[in-house]
Formats: structure tokens, sequence, C-alpha cells
């Protein structure tokens, strides 16, 4: 099972999409790791850099619709080759979203009202998440502050990321 703590980059835009976490001018390389450099590089909003930005995170916190435009695995492979297993949204696209949960990684949905509490509380200031899966909680720290939110991710996505994804899940099942 991959990791799933760490320390989370804040994402404060809707509607990021698949070309934006990885561009499509790369998708003709060969190896995940090749698409490393190239994280984020035409995502654009005010305050972010990811040049600066990136480095040392491993979870991402963001808006609504996370993933949407085309369907490709480039962009969870993007994100699992720079140590970034774990996205916690409102929502995403249905087959980003899917495309996470294959490659043995998460993609979960908090409310609105509790993204934004999150925002308001940790965005500014260098916060840490330790996943407990077991338990199904994200235990949020920044600054001595401490939150406990509880998540929800159905049995068989469970499943996938207990065993790595789905080339993994279907070698132990079938």
């Amino acid at each position: 099972m991959k990791n799933f703590n760490g320390q989370v980059l804040f994402l404060d835009r809707a509607d990021i999409n698949t070309d934006e976490i990885i561009p499509a001018r790369y998708l003709t390389e060969i190896t995940k790791d090749a698409l490393k450099p190239y994280l984020l590089e035409d995502l654009k909003f005010e305050g972010f850099d990811p040049e600066k930005d990136i480095s040392g995170k491993s979870i991402i916190i963001t808006r609504s619709n996370f993933g949407c435009g085309s369907s490709r695995e480039h962009a969870p492979w993007a994100l699992e080759v720079n140590g970034i297993n774990l996205v916690i949204g409102e929502s995403y696209a249905r087959i980003f979203r899917q495309n996470m949960f294959n490659c043995g990684m998460m993609a979960v949905n908090l409310s609105a009202e509790e993204i934004d509490r999150l925002f308001t509380e940790f965005s500014d200031k260098p916060t840490m998440i330790e996943t407990d899966f077991k338990n199904s909680q994200f235990i949020i720290k920044a600054d001595g502050k401490e939150s406990v939110i509880s998540f929800f991710i159905s049995a068989f996505d469970r499943a996938l990321v207990e065993s790595g994804g789905w080339v993994d899940y279907a070698d132990q099942h079938y």
C-alpha cells in the first residue's frame, strides 16, 4: 500500500484539468519518471509557482472538479512519480478519480464546507496529514493545531488501495 501521509500542497482553484496536471506535450514520454519534472507546469493561478511549491509535498487539497478534461492515466502517474498519492477535494472528474484508485492512490471527497474550513485554517501554514486508513480518518496538523476528519471510500476502492492498484488487485483475485 502506498504512503498517504505527508506535507500538503494547497491548490485553491476549481476545475484543474488533466492538461494542467501534466501538459499534453509530454504524453509521448514512455516512462512515468519522464513525467516527473512537468507536474503542474501549466497550472496558473495567483501565488502558485510549481518550481517552488511542489517540492516536498505528498498530498494535495483542492476545490471541485479536479482532473477534468481528458481521460488519460498520465495525470495520476505524474502525481505518483512526484510522491503525491492522495488528493482531497470536493469532487473529481469520474475517470480521473477512478484512475487514481486503479493506480492504488486515493482521490477523497470532502464537503465544500469542510474544504473551505481546511483552506481557512491551514492553507497559510506548513501542514501535515497523517492518514489513518483503517479508521478512515485524516489527522491534520499545523502550528500545534490538530484536526481529525473522517472520510469515506467504497469497499472496492479500499480493496484497490490495499492491493496497490487494479493490476495487483486483479492478480490477487482472478
